[in-house]
Protein backbone atom coordinates (compact mmCIF):
# COMPACT_ATOMS: atom_id res chain seq x y z
CA UNK A 1 0.00 0.00 0.00
CA UNK A 2 1.43 3.20 -1.05
CA UNK A 3 2.51 6.05 1.93
CA UNK A 4 -0.49 8.18 0.60
CA UNK A 5 -3.12 5.97 0.65
CA UNK A 6 -2.21 4.88 4.01
CA UNK A 7 -2.54 8.54 5.30
CA UNK A 8 -6.05 9.26 3.46
CA UNK A 9 -7.34 6.62 5.25
CA UNK A 10 -6.02 6.99 8.68
CA UNK A 11 -7.17 10.47 8.48
CA UNK A 12 -10.40 9.31 7.08
CA UNK A 13 -10.86 6.79 9.98
CA UNK A 14 -9.85 10.12 12.45
CA UNK A 15 -12.65 11.98 11.23
CA UNK A 16 -15.23 9.24 11.69
CA UNK A 17 -14.27 8.91 15.28
CA UNK A 18 -14.35 11.79 15.75
CA UNK A 19 -17.63 12.39 14.09
CA UNK A 20 -18.82 9.42 16.38
CA UNK A 21 -17.56 11.22 19.30
CA UNK A 22 -19.30 14.38 18.46
CA UNK A 23 -22.80 12.70 17.83
CA UNK A 24 -22.32 10.97 20.85
CA UNK A 25 -21.76 14.19 23.09
CA UNK A 26 -24.60 16.54 21.37
CA UNK A 27 -27.15 12.95 22.02
CA UNK A 28 -25.81 13.04 25.25
CA UNK A 29 -26.73 16.87 25.97
CA UNK A 30 -29.42 16.71 24.77
CA UNK A 31 -30.88 13.44 26.37
CA UNK A 32 -29.43 15.60 30.22
CA UNK A 33 -31.29 18.80 29.19
CA UNK A 34 -34.83 16.58 28.32
CA UNK A 35 -34.42 14.80 31.61
CA UNK A 36 -33.15 17.48 33.38
CA UNK A 37 -36.29 19.16 34.24
CA UNK A 38 -38.18 15.80 35.81
CA UNK A 39 -35.25 15.28 37.86
CA UNK A 40 -35.88 18.99 39.44
CA UNK A 41 -39.39 18.40 39.63
CA UNK A 42 -38.93 15.01 41.64
CA UNK A 43 -35.99 16.28 43.93
CA UNK A 44 -38.10 19.40 44.79
CA UNK A 45 -41.35 17.06 45.07
CA UNK A 46 -39.06 15.13 47.74
CA UNK A 47 -37.89 18.07 49.42
CA UNK A 48 -41.39 19.12 49.57
CA UNK A 49 -42.51 15.86 51.47
CA UNK A 50 -39.41 15.88 53.90
CA UNK A 51 -40.81 18.83 54.90
CA UNK A 52 -44.08 18.11 55.66
CA UNK A 53 -43.54 15.40 57.59
CA UNK A 54 -41.87 16.87 60.16
CA UNK A 55 -43.86 20.76 59.93
CA UNK A 56 -47.20 19.87 60.90
CA UNK A 57 -48.41 23.61 60.70
CA UNK A 58 -50.18 25.98 58.82
CA UNK A 59 -47.32 28.78 57.28
CA UNK A 60 -47.70 30.98 54.52
CA UNK A 61 -44.67 31.21 52.63
CA UNK A 62 -42.72 28.90 50.18
CA UNK A 63 -40.38 27.55 53.04
CA UNK A 64 -38.28 25.77 50.05
CA UNK A 65 -37.10 28.82 48.80
CA UNK A 66 -37.07 30.39 52.22
CA UNK A 67 -33.37 29.36 53.79
CA UNK A 68 -30.90 30.10 55.23
CA UNK A 69 -27.16 28.36 55.69
CA UNK A 70 -25.51 28.12 58.89
CA UNK A 71 -22.32 26.37 60.03
CA UNK A 72 -22.79 23.29 62.01
CA UNK A 73 -20.35 20.48 63.59
CA UNK A 74 -21.48 18.07 60.73
CA UNK A 75 -20.73 21.16 58.66
CA UNK A 76 -23.16 23.91 56.50
CA UNK A 77 -26.15 22.99 56.83
CA UNK A 78 -29.22 24.20 55.24
CA UNK A 79 -32.27 25.65 57.44
CA UNK A 80 -36.03 25.73 56.06
CA UNK A 81 -37.88 28.46 57.79
CA UNK A 82 -41.87 28.73 58.08
CA UNK A 83 -43.48 31.61 58.32
CA UNK A 84 -47.10 32.97 59.70
CA UNK A 85 -47.24 36.89 58.97
CA UNK A 86 -43.47 37.12 58.41
CA UNK A 87 -42.19 35.94 61.15
CA UNK A 88 -40.54 32.72 61.52
CA UNK A 89 -42.63 30.21 63.27
CA UNK A 90 -40.68 26.86 62.85
CA UNK A 91 -37.52 25.47 61.04
CA UNK A 92 -36.48 22.35 59.33
CA UNK A 93 -33.10 20.83 58.92
CA UNK A 94 -30.96 17.79 58.68
CA UNK A 95 -28.87 16.08 61.48
CA UNK A 96 -26.73 13.26 61.34
CA UNK A 97 -25.99 10.59 63.63
CA UNK A 98 -23.24 7.42 63.54
CA UNK A 99 -24.88 4.02 63.56
CA UNK A 100 -23.73 0.56 63.60
CA UNK A 101 -23.39 0.23 59.77
CA UNK A 102 -22.22 4.48 58.79
CA UNK A 103 -24.23 7.60 58.62
CA UNK A 104 -28.41 7.98 59.83
CA UNK A 105 -29.36 11.04 58.13
CA UNK A 106 -32.34 12.78 59.90
CA UNK A 107 -35.03 16.18 59.12
CA UNK A 108 -36.14 16.92 62.66
CA UNK A 109 -38.74 20.20 62.41
CA UNK A 110 -38.46 22.70 65.81
CA UNK A 111 -40.61 25.53 66.48
CA UNK A 112 -39.43 28.92 67.49
CA UNK A 113 -40.05 28.12 71.08
CA UNK A 114 -37.78 25.14 70.93
CA UNK A 115 -39.86 21.95 70.36
CA UNK A 116 -39.27 19.13 68.67
CA UNK A 117 -42.21 19.04 66.08
CA UNK A 118 -41.24 15.67 64.14
CA UNK A 119 -37.93 13.71 63.65
CA UNK A 120 -37.73 11.56 60.60
CA UNK A 121 -34.76 9.15 58.98
CA UNK A 122 -34.41 10.02 55.63
CA UNK A 123 -31.13 8.03 55.18
CA UNK A 124 -29.68 4.90 56.72
CA UNK A 125 -27.58 1.63 56.37
CA UNK A 126 -28.37 -0.34 59.78
CA UNK A 127 -29.21 -4.27 60.06
CA UNK A 128 -33.00 -4.85 58.91
CA UNK A 129 -34.68 -5.90 61.62
CA UNK A 130 -33.04 -4.57 64.21
CA UNK A 131 -31.99 -0.86 63.50
CA UNK A 132 -34.36 -0.35 61.20
CA UNK A 133 -36.92 0.46 63.77
CA UNK A 134 -35.84 3.71 63.41
CA UNK A 135 -38.15 3.68 60.68
CA UNK A 136 -41.89 4.64 61.47
CA UNK A 137 -43.09 2.11 59.37
CA UNK A 138 -41.32 -0.46 61.56
CA UNK A 139 -41.36 1.02 65.01
CA UNK A 140 -43.46 4.05 66.84
CA UNK A 141 -40.15 4.71 68.36
CA UNK A 142 -39.42 8.16 66.51
CA UNK A 143 -42.22 9.63 67.57
CA UNK A 144 -40.71 9.96 71.24
CA UNK A 145 -38.72 13.50 70.01
CA UNK A 146 -42.04 15.05 69.25
CA UNK A 147 -42.50 17.74 72.13
CA UNK A 148 -39.66 17.63 73.36
CA UNK A 149 -36.77 20.44 74.19
CA UNK A 150 -33.20 21.06 76.25
CA UNK A 151 -34.66 20.95 79.69
CA UNK A 152 -37.45 18.20 78.70
CA UNK A 153 -35.66 15.95 79.23
CA UNK A 154 -32.54 16.86 81.32
CA UNK A 155 -29.56 17.26 79.66
CA UNK A 156 -28.65 13.87 81.39
CA UNK A 157 -31.57 12.05 80.16
CA UNK A 158 -30.40 12.75 76.76
CA UNK A 159 -29.68 9.21 76.19
CA UNK A 160 -30.93 5.37 75.84
CA UNK A 161 -32.27 4.22 79.03
CA UNK A 162 -29.08 1.76 78.83
CA UNK A 163 -26.43 4.54 78.83
CA UNK A 164 -29.16 6.34 82.54
CA UNK A 165 -31.44 8.47 79.84
CA UNK A 166 -34.88 8.20 78.82
CA UNK A 167 -35.23 6.53 75.45
CA UNK A 168 -35.66 3.39 74.48
CA UNK A 169 -33.59 0.86 72.76
CA UNK A 170 -33.59 -1.57 70.61
CA UNK A 171 -32.94 -5.53 71.77
CA UNK A 172 -29.82 -5.92 69.73
CA UNK A 173 -29.48 -2.36 68.30
CA UNK A 174 -28.37 -0.04 71.08
CA UNK A 175 -26.21 1.44 68.62
CA UNK A 176 -28.46 2.92 66.37
CA UNK A 177 -30.96 4.70 68.44
CA UNK A 178 -28.10 6.04 70.60
CA UNK A 179 -26.95 7.85 67.36
CA UNK A 180 -29.95 9.23 66.97
CA UNK A 181 -30.83 10.84 70.08
CA UNK A 182 -27.35 12.39 70.28
CA UNK A 183 -27.77 13.38 66.87
CA UNK A 184 -31.15 14.97 67.58
CA UNK A 185 -29.49 16.37 71.06
CA UNK A 186 -27.30 17.86 69.05
CA UNK A 187 -30.27 19.29 66.62
CA UNK A 188 -31.62 21.19 69.62
CA UNK A 189 -27.75 22.61 70.81
CA UNK A 190 -27.57 23.85 67.26
CA UNK A 191 -31.00 26.02 67.44
CA UNK A 192 -30.31 27.44 70.88
CA UNK A 193 -26.85 28.25 69.69
CA UNK A 194 -28.05 29.94 66.61
CA UNK A 195 -31.64 30.68 67.46
CA UNK A 196 -31.53 34.12 66.91
CA UNK A 197 -30.29 33.69 62.85
CA UNK A 198 -32.50 30.60 62.10
CA UNK A 199 -35.27 32.81 63.56
CA UNK A 200 -34.52 36.07 61.53
CA UNK A 201 -34.31 37.89 64.03
CA UNK A 202 -30.65 38.93 64.06
CA UNK A 203 -30.88 42.93 65.04
CA UNK A 204 -34.14 42.36 66.16
CA UNK A 205 -35.45 43.76 69.53
CA UNK A 206 -37.43 40.70 70.25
Amino acid sequence: MKLDELRSKLSYQGLSLGGVALLTSVILAVASRATEADIQKAEALDLQQSLAIVLPIQYDNDVTKDTVVLPSPEGEVTVYRARKAGKVDAVVYRVIGRGYSGAIVCVMGVSREGKILGVRVLKHAETPGLGDKIEPAKSKWIFSFDGKFLGNPQAEKWAVKKDGGEFDQFAGATITPRAVVKAVKGGLDFFAKERSKLLDEVGANS
